[in-house]
């Protein structure tokens, strides 16, 4: 019970900010830019998700059915979708009723905005008037300085690699907010998600983090003490944003084939973080139970000098990462970062895409890669910043650059941080792809 207690206050505190790798966009540019199935694709006419939906209700009305029956068989913990949320064909029906239907039957906030808009890519730079961050993202917080969204009209042509690349980030848009019936939303009491397994009910952000983050590979004592852990559903968004593109590939709905891909990328690219599959990379469960001991009896120091560090070496892996590709942008040069998302040869080395391929290669991969890098990120920034408890990161880190912070000093640890994030951009580069192979041989019409 002890850990039970410590595992709770890490969890939610994981989850305060749930956002991997920052902004999606800027790695999927790099990742999709030379693979032939993407640079190679025909433009795609913008269309908006009432006209997909109009024309293809009834066989999205078979396609959610087999969703949920795949879920059902195949996700642990899986709460059955209420049955009067079951989606079904209508005709006579508003286009906006039957978007409030669907989004209700994916169980997705059905406020989401899914507007017509991309990211342009940082590397070429164009012109336009921005939308305002309210147009596309139903959260009150703003996101990163690396965003930019510009608008699409309906019936206007534009690159499958664009529409793929900026619905990666999508999913931190409000997608998966407030689902819980505990949640302060008029949706999650009627969703029958149960109860917030993990991070804060009543903060917007936090709520999303079971179906971002999934611990699927940690000892036996942790999921004895906090059999919650396993109640993640980043699995099932996966399945449906999947098969949702592989529908509209095969009927002739390119912009969402595209679109719904990058959704499902999302999901994917969050395990590739290793923060987001592993519960305790820094810690040991030993030394976990050992603070949730001393906790218990009034000395309350270790416990919280743990959570604060977890949470500010994974906000500092997550900002560095980003500097990283916006540097390589700018510099307009193939950097380290970019060498990784390019790197095709490495897809050979996984096996072929399938449902399985979330849970038993990437999750279980960045979780063996968690303690390593958490031990080169101790090693090469400065101390301040990972390893003081009183620094409260996520307070400052829009004042931080933390490139300067490392051309500051010659450690040669930096180096093997680089490469390190590298990696991991390899890894996400290599899985976003493969993940997609699989997409479009699901969506080949013949």
């Amino acid at each position: 019970m002890r850990l039970l207690h410590f595992l709770v206050l890490l969890l939610g505190l994981a989850a305060t900010q749930a956002m991997a790798w920052g902004n999606h966009t800027l790695a999927s540019y790099r990742a999709f830019e030379r693979m032939p199935e993407v640079a190679n694709a025909s433009s795609v006419t913008a269309e908006p998700l009432e006209a997909f939906l109009r024309a293809e209700e009834n066989t999205i009305e078979a396609l959610l059915a087999s969703q949920e029956a795949w879920a059902l068989a195949n996700l642990e913990s899986y709460p059955e979708q209420p049955v009067e949320l079951a989606f079904h064909a209508d005709p006579a029906r508003t286009d906006e009723a039957r978007r409030q239907a669907f989004l209700m039957a994916l169980r997705v906030a059905p406020n989401s905005r899914f507007a017509l808009y991309i990211q342009p890519d940082p590397r070429n730079p164009v012109g336009g008037a921005n939308l305002p961050n309210s147009v596309v993202n139903t959260l009150a917080e703003l996101p990163g300085p690396a965003h930019r969204f510009l608008a699409l009209k309906p019936g206007e042509q534009v690159s499958a690699l664009a529409v793929l690349a900026t619905a990666t980030d999508e999913p931190d848009y409000g997608l998966d907010v407030y689902l819980w019936e505990d949640s302060p939303s008029t949706w999650g009491k009627l969703y029958g998600f149960g109860a917030q397994p993990f991070g804060n009910p009543a903060i917007a952000y936090a709520s999303q983090a079971p179906f971002h983050m999934a611990f699927l590979h940690e000892n036996r004592l942790v999921y004895l003490a906090a059999p919650f852990v396993k109640r993640s559903f980043v699995l099932l968004r996966s399945q449906q944003y999947t098969t949702l593109s592989a529908l509209a590939f095969r009927t002739g709905h390119a912009y969402w084939g595209w679109r719904f891909a990058g959704l499902s990328l999302h999901y994917l690219q969050n395990l590739t973080q290793p923060y987001h599959a592993s519960l305790a990379p820094d810690h040991s469960s030993l030394r976990l139970l050992g603070a949730q001991t001393l906790a218990k009896t009034g000395l309350y120091g270790m416990r919280n000098e743990l959570l604060v560090l977890r949470a500010n070496r994974r906000m500092v892996l997550q900002k560095l990462q980003t500097e990283l590709l916006l540097r390589d942008a700018a510099n307009r040069q193939e950097g380290a970062m970019e060498k990784a998302l390019h790197n095709i040869e490495r897809d050979k080395s996984y096996p072929d895409w399938s449902d399985r391929y979330l849970r038993e290669v990437v999750s279980l991969q960045a979780c063996n890669a968690a303690a390593p890098l958490a031990q080169t990120l101790v090693a090469a920034m400065p101390a301040a910043l990972v390893s003081d408890p009183g620094l409260d990161f996520g307070a400052r880190d829009t004042a931080i650059s933390l490139l300067g912070e490392l051309g500051r000093s010659d450690n040669p640890e930096h180096a093997r941080l680089e490469s390190a994030i590298a990696e991991l951009m390899l890894n996400l580069g290599a899985h976003s792809r493969n993940a997609l192979r699989g997409i479009l041989r699901a969506g080949d019409p013949q």
